[in-house]
């Protein structure tokens, strides 16, 4: 049988190591210890591997979860082989943190490594006006993988004022405290406006990641199909 299928560039990657992005639109996991991923982002698994519902590990998260928008339901995956992700064929990238924080927005979190600490937490200054504004913030020693609609683009906060669409901001520094801004103004409002009302604004020591894109409407979840910022 002759096919470009057969080309080397989409034959599995035959690494080593832990994560590695099998196209730019696709991670192959190897397991051993578990991974929490995004439910849904599993599209192909080889081995002896289960996939079960991962609660929320304490009340105040679970409520958390259950108030807000920010319920990105995981799932653990665990068990001997390798299993693929990927979402909407978005493009996918890694973030390996060494003790610090990611604050993530839930529609672009694919998978990470279930030794990570997660909870959910509002975003400062995210009230009734932009609909109340939570993210997933991973912390710890471990990979994260994320999703960007686009190739995404790394900004750096600590020089300038940088400001961002809500829906575009992929994820940030945890240490930074992003504001809510708007561009509009109540005369813009009272004419409809153009829909570019709302940002964050940031300003200090870190970084945020923009995607090209405003994906999906706020409050929309993200589910199933998947390049590299950081890997």
């Amino acid at each position: 049988m002759r096919s470009d299928l057969f080309d080397a560039a989409n034959a599995e990657k035959q690494t080593g190591e832990r994560w590695v992005k099998q196209n730019s639109r696709m991670v192959r996991t190897t397991l051993g210890a578990d991974v929490l991923a995004a439910k849904g982002a599993m599209v192909a698994y080889q081995g002896q591997v289960g996939f079960n519902h991962e609660g929320s590990g304490s009340v105040s998260k679970f409520i958390k979860r259950a108030l807000t928008n920010e319920d990105a339901p995981l799932m653990r995956v665990a068990g001997q082989g390798e299993v693929f992700f990927a979402r909407r064929a978005q493009n996918v990238f890694f973030v390996e943190l060494t003790g610090d924080g990611l604050s993530v927005n839930g529609t672009n979190l694919l998978a990470f490594d279930a030794s990570l600490g997660w909870d959910v937490n509002r975003v400062q200054g995210a009230g009734m006006m932009a609909g109340g504004l939570f993210n997933t913030v991973v912390q710890g020693q471990g990979t994260v993988a994320l999703t960007s609609d686009g190739p995404p683009t790394l900004l750096d906060c600590s020089q300038q004022p940088t400001f961002v669409d809500i829906q575009a901001a992929v994820a940030w520094s945890a240490n930074l405290q992003p504001q809510i801004t708007s561009s509009m103004n109540m005369r813009s409002m009272l004419r409809g406006g153009s829909g570019e009302s709302l940002q964050y604004a940031f300003h200090g020591q870190g970084f945020v990641v923009v995607q090209p894109s405003e994906g999906l409407p706020l409050g929309t979840q993200q589910t199933g199909g998947g390049g590299g910022l950081f890997g």
